[in-house]
């Protein structure tokens, strides 16, 4: 059960569901996640990170001079996992990359910006689904909705330039053929900072395809 709930959590913690079925498992799993106390919570996190850390060293991975060893860093990564506020949703989104270049911070530099990129694209998924229920709610037209979500799909950069500052919770790398080196890095973002920051890239859009969608978005993005 608890590998189950870990799971569930780390797939659907920030896509929005297909199905309500999904939606009532993944609500309890959630509310079972804050029944726990601190220290289960904190036992169970360093449990998983001991597991992860040992796969990363098989893989090859390993960490630059001064950073903090693997199974710390991962530590760190599933206790923001666990972390819900007071609606059971998730408090930091986290997102993953990887690159290879002939420097390390020159693959760190790309794998820093593709993380940010799919940091984006969650966003874009859940705004999305935001402009999917007012349609099934009958408060945007079809059309709108389809004008609307191209935009949103096509500001994945924009979103990405948005979002600013990130939380570095992973970072490490490998040497590969030809002394290349690997890096891999985990961002983390604030929900609630990274969720403005999109709709504020995405209301930019908006209004350059014309003020009256860009006003009728206006208060279901809230801003």
């Amino acid at each position: 059960m608890k590998k189950l709930i870990f799971i569930t959590l780390s797939m659907f913690l920030i896509y929005p569901p297909a199905y309500s079925q999904d939606v009532d498992q993944i609500m309890k799993d959630r509310k079972e996640i804050a029944r726990m106390t601190k220290s289960e919570l904190d036992a169970r996190a360093s449990k998983s990170a001991r597991k992860e850390a040992k796969k990363y060293e098989r893989d090859g991975w390993q960490v630059a001079p001064g950073q903090l060893p693997l199974e710390r860093q991962l530590d760190r990564t599933y206790r923001m996992q666990y972390e819900l506020d007071d609606n059971f949703l998730p408090k930091y989104i986290l997102s993953e990359a990887m690159s290879i270049g002939e420097t390390y911070d020159a693959a760190k530099l790309q794998a820093m910006e593709l993380a940010k990129l799919n940091l984006a694209g969650q966003m874009q998924s859940q705004i999305v689904a935001l402009v999917e229920n007012e349609v099934r709610n009958s408060q945007l037209p079809q059309e709108d909705a389809v004008s609307a979500t191209q935009t949103i799909m096509g500001s994945r950069n924009e979103i990405a330039q948005s979002i600013g500052r990130v939380i570095t919770v992973v970072e490490c790398y490998r040497v590969k053929s030809g002394k290349n080196k690997e890096v891999r890095v985990q961002i983390a973002c604030p929900s609630d900072m990274a969720m403005q920051s999109a709709k504020s890239a995405i209301r930019e859009e908006l209004q350059r395809d014309g003020e009256r969608l860009s006003e009728k978005l206006d208060s279901m993005l809230g801003l």
